[in-house]
């Protein structure tokens, strides 16, 4: 599986006031040197004017597949993670981009007018195409409380054993098309990976409805 993110994920945190926060990530290594000279850094507020909103659903064709699935406590984060592209793909403008993982952030990272959320989801999908420029595809799903999310309620069960240990678990059988993607109008924008090494020229697709879901949220990430 192709690795964009940093392997060790425990050489940054999100300390505002930390060697290792975001304000020094540029510095920390040469690589993540996007993070503080980047033009096109993620996260960004959705009234950005480089934010389109597209109202076709079909503009993103999903095509998810059941498949083995490991859950990887990342150090800032814990992930759902497919192997060998076999979780299946979504086709944006034309060109395939596979999904790899899965993991979520509280509070989210992306706001509306200035409006954060309780949780956000960024599924991570990566295009095998050598001709193609743009090689990183995230679709994100904002939360807030409200009632019980299925898939949520069974992750957590998993992953509560693993908070404190940076450690990883195969689980089974996961299938891509039981997290609700409600909703046919989409933010669409330009930008970057969150964390280091902050490459750019990733293509952010944003679920304009909000999804409700009852969950304890730290419980899937530490940030």
């Amino acid at each position: 599986m192709l690795i964009i993110y940093a392997e060790d994920e425990r050489e940054f945190d999100y300390s505002k006031g930390g060697e290792k926060g975001p304000a020094h990530w540029g510095d920390l290594k040469h690589e993540w040197s996007d993070c503080k000279k980047g033009a096109m850094q993620s996260p960004i507020d959705m009234s950005s004017d480089r934010v389109q909103v597209i109202a076709k659903s079909g503009e993103i064709k999903r095509r998810y597949k059941p498949s083995i699935a490991i859950v990887k406590n990342r150090g800032h984060d814990i992930s759902l993670q497919w192997l060998n592209n076999s979780a299946g793909m979504i086709k944006i403008n034309g060109t395939d981009y596979f999904l790899q993982q899965g993991h979520w952030h509280s509070p989210s990272e992306h706001t509306i007018n200035g409006r954060g959320f309780d949780l956000e989801l960024h599924m991570v999908h990566v295009s095998q195409d050598p001709n193609v420029t743009y090689t990183i595809a995230v679709i994100a799903l904002l939360y807030k409380i409200g009632p019980p999310d299925a898939f949520l309620n069974k992750l957590i069960k998993i992953v509560m054993p693993m908070a404190d240990k940076l450690t990883e678990r195969n689980i089974g059988v996961i299938d891509p098309k039981d997290i609700k993607m409600g909703g046919r109008k989409y933010y669409r924008y330009m930008g970057s990976l969150t964390v280091p090494p902050c490459t750019q020229g990733v293509i952010w697709t944003i679920n304009k409805k909000i999804t409700l879901a009852k969950l304890a949220s730290d419980d899937l990430m530490q940030k």
